[in-house]
């Protein structure tokens, strides 16, 4: 047994979304930037996300004010976070945490939107690695594996943006 940890998956979310779920959150978010943005930008000087960082005090404010709309569609996951299957394709991690963050925006180019959301999975025990999957069980297991309890499992993959965010041993 390795010990217990923590995923990271981060899903970015742009005008190329083709899943149904990233289409609408990625058109929800623009909205929602767009209309907080006029707020932070009323005199029509910067068109940027990145311009509006770097030139108003408070609009990395902008993060938060625009996550608000995403939370009903976050909500929608029951706590599973997207793209990340077990050996049998099924979503399968628990997440309660995430951060949301706004990547490039642009007040006339809907295109330019991109947000990132970062998943962070509740504690997972990872027993081993074979291949490229690894072998976990939900929760904090090792009690039960230490005194040779049965315990569920389940292959995980690693792929592309998914990391090991906390490890405990």
């Amino acid at each position: 047994m390795k010990g217990l940890i923590r995923f990271s998956y981060t899903k970015l979310i742009d005008a190329s979304a083709t899943k149904a779920w990233d289409k609408v959150v990625f058109e929800e978010t623009y909205q929602e930037f767009f209309m907080q943005a006029q707020f932070f930008n009323q005199s029509t000087h910067y068109l940027t996300f990145q311009e509006l960082i770097d030139n108003v005090p408070g609009a990395d404010r902008l993060h938060y004010l625009t996550s608000r709309v995403a939370m009903g569609y976050l909500q929608q996951l029951n706590q599973t976070i997207p793209d990340v299957v077990n050996a049998l394709e099924k979503l399968c991690m628990p997440f309660t945490q995430f951060k949301f963050e706004i990547l490039a925006s642009h007040m006339e180019q809907k295109e330019a939107h991109k947000i990132a959301i970062h998943f962070y999975s509740d504690p997972i025990t990872w027993i081993d690695t074979i291949g490229d999957q690894m072998l976990i069980a939900y929760g904090d297991q090792r009690q039960a594996l230490q005194t040779g309890s049965d315990v569920s499992t389940d292959l995980i993959a690693l792929q592309p943006k998914l990391t090991i965010w906390s490890f405990q041993p």
